[in-house]
Formats: structure tokens, sequence, C-alpha cells
């Protein structure tokens, strides 16, 4: 009886030292296929949840910092390591505006946005002066 829960739990050592190197050795791929495909101009997604295009990017030494341009003339220094994926084009559906009018209404994206919301007045210092002075008195 004893004899045989050793070879099961001898089977089981080895069933998770195989699993566990071929589950580093996927890694290692990713990683280097990560490596290879990150190139100035494409698109990433960074850990902390931000999108952007790499400017330079080292996949030798990566110590290195490599730099991200998350707007226009914005360039940011991350780990390298912070780059989480590569993003592509199919994904950025937000970003996208829609052509076409929703065929379910008669209302334009446009107008659809602005239902039911009033617009924003904006105080003028002066007239925010005076607001604070009226509160004060009461």
């Amino acid at each position: 009886m004893s004899l045989m829960l050793f070879g099961l739990l001898g089977v089981m050592l080895v069933f998770m030292f195989v699993n566990t190197r071929k589950r580093q050795k996927q890694m290692k791929e990713q990683q280097e296929e990560k490596a290879t495909k990150t190139v100035p101009g494409v698109k990433v997604l960074l850990q902390g949840g931000l999108y952007g295009t790499v400017v330079s990017y080292d996949p030798v030494d990566l110590d290195k910092p490599a730099q991200i341009e998350i707007a226009p003339g914005v360039v940011i220094e991350v780990h390298s390591q912070a780059i989480l994926r590569l993003v592509d084009e199919n994904e950025h559906v937000a970003d996208e505006t829609p052509d076409e009018v929703d065929e379910a209404s008669d209302v334009t994206p446009a107008q659809d946005a602005t239902d039911g919301i009033e617009s924003i007045k904006v105080e003028t210092p002066e007239e925010t002066k005076a607001r604070l002075e009226r509160n004060d008195e009461n």
C-alpha cells in the first residue's frame, strides 16, 4: 500500500516538473516574440493601462528604459518590461468614431451625446468673486 502511494507521489512530482518546464519554455518564447516585434512605431499597451507608440526599445538590454509616446509630443520612459502587449489596430474600437448613423434611431451620434445634458456655463473671475461674497454674507 505504501509502495503504491510513493509511486503515485513520484508520478505527480514528475508531472509537476514537466508541466513547469513546458510553461517556462512557452513564456520564454512569448518574451522573445514580443522583443522581436517591438520596434519603433508599434502601438503597445503598458502595465498601467496606457496606450502608446514605441519610440525606442532595446530588446537586448531589458534594463535600458523604453521610450513610449503616449500623446503627440509627449514621450515617457518606462521599464522595458512594463510593455504588457502589442496592440492590433483592430483592438482600438473605442478610439474610432462611427461613420454611420444607428439604423434603429434617427439620431446622429453627435446629437445622441448631448441629449438631456445642459450646457455648462463657465464663470468669469468677477462672477466667481461676487458669488463667493454672496455666500459669505449668508
